[in-house]
This record gives structure tokens, C-alpha cells and sequence, in this order.
């Protein structure tokens, strides 16, 4: 039924600006990165000598993770914000559905958009390394490792993204929130290990990459478990 609800969710933002908001964010990191290169180019391939596609990775890498955060606030609010502007909670909850696949449904289509998005960067990546020229030897574990990885290590953020927008009517914290998440992730390298703002990007850079995504994994459960817990139990109106 969750399914069928995310089907529902899927035909509301047919009109709407999110699947262009899933697509802008990758699209300026690399767009960005096109010029950086186009400015710095042979400065950028002294630097990373015999490894461009490090180099690459590296520079996409800087602005991937802010472009992450602000991201997934952005979608969690609009796609909650369809209800909100129209009033249209009580209605939506007054239909033969649970209130576990209402919220489910919307926490679907945010996971299921920056899902997309990574995978635009994936492919944006690539096809920027390939047309500097770069090694035809692609490697490939490197780049799905940088534009899946941090998104399993963001999910809770995602979680805590989602569960402010829907129980919230005015998304002004939701935004705040996300925008705080967005300038700590800058900072992350100064952080320690435990604190989750860190996690993509160690999920990107350090050797415990599969453990800053399965720690997002599991505390991203966590939050939605609490996140649904509310939902279940507020007034809607």
C-alpha cells in the first residue's frame, strides 16, 4: 500500500518544480566544476598528476555534500507543502488509507528524488571525466561510492527532514534546520566520529566509509520510527 501511495505522490509533482529541484542540484555541481576546470585546467592536472579522475572526484565532492543537505530539506518541505497550502491534511487522512502509508508515501518520494539526483551526479561525473579526456578506465567503485554512499550516510537527515515538514504547517524551522545542517556539513571535517552532520562526508573521503553509511542507515530507521510515532498521534487540520 505504501506503494500505491508513493504512485499518488508521484502523480501530484507531475506539474509541480520538484523533479527540476532533484535535477538542479547535481547539475550546478557539476556545471561548477565545468568551470573550474575550464579556468584552472592545467593547474588542476599538475595536481593530481597521474590521477585525474581522483582529482575529479575530489572536486566534486567539496560541493556535492552542502548540495546534499540543502537539497533534501528543499524536497522534504515542497513535497510536504503540497498538503499544507491546500489544507488538504484532513481530507488526505479521511480516505481508506493508514496514516503509516501517508507518511510512508511522502517519505518515499523524498528518498526516491535524491535518489535520482545522486544518480544524475553519477552520470554528470562520468561524462565531464570522460569528455577532459580522462582514462577510459573508469573506476567505477570510486564514483558510486561518492554519489551513493552519502546518501545512505544522510539519511537522517532525510528522516528528520521529512518528519518536520509533514507536522509542520510552517516550514520556516523545517528550512532552518536544513540550512544548519547544510553550513555544519562544511565543518565536518573538524568533527568527531560520532557526530552524524559528519558522516557523508566520511562516508566520501575516509577509510569507514561502509560504517558512516550503515551508522546514516540505522539511525535514519531510528528517526523515522519517532518521526511516525508523532505523526500518528497529532491533530491534523
Amino acid at each position: 500500500m505504501i506503494g500505491r501511495m508513493l504512485s499518488v505522490e508521484l502523480l501530484k509533482i507531475r506539474r509541480k518544480l520538484l523533479w527540476m529541484l532533484a535535477a538542479l542540484g547535481p547539475v550546478g555541481v557539476i556545471g561548477l566544476q565545468a568551470v573550474n576546470y575550464g579556468l584552472r585546467y592545467d593547474y588542476l592536472m599538475k595536481l593530481y598528476g597521474d590521477s585525474p579522475w581522483e582529482g575529479l572526484l575530489q572536486q566534486v565532492g567539496s560541493l556535492m555534500l552542502p548540495a546534499l543537505f540543502i537539497g533534501l530539506a528543499l524536497v522534504a518541505s515542497m513535497s510536504a507543502g503540497i498538503e499544507h497550502q491546500a489544507g488538504a491534511w484532513k481530507q488526505l487522512l479521511a480516505l481508506p488509507v493508514t496514516r503509516l502509508q501517508v507518511f510512508g508515501g511522502k517519505v518515499m518520494l523524498s528518498l526516491l528524488l535524491l535518489l535520482a539526483s545522486c544518480t544524475l551526479l553519477l552520470l554528470l561525473t562520468l561524462g565531464m571525466g570522460l569528455l577532459l579526456g580522462f582514462d577510459p578506465q573508469v573506476p567505477w567503485a570510486e564514483i558510486v561510492r561518492q554519489s551513493y554512499l552519502p546518501y545512505l550516510a544522510a539519511l537522517p537527515f532525510i528522516a528528520l527532514q521529512s518528519w518536520l515538514s509533514i507536522v509542520m504547517a510552517n516550514q520556516a524551522l523545517p528550512l532552518t534546520v536544513g540550512t544548519l545542517g547544510m553550513v555544519l556539513s562544511m565543518f565536518s571535517l573538524l568533527m568527531p566520529a560520532w557526530m552524524p552532520w559528519g558522516w557523508p562526508d566520511r562516508a566520501v573521503r575516509s577509510a569507514d566509509a561502509l560504517q558512516a553509511a550503515g551508522s546514516g542507515l540505522a539511525l535514519g530507521v531510528f528517526v523515522l520510527l519517532i518521526g511516525y510515532a508523532h505523526f500518528a498521534r497529532k491533530d491534523v487540520s
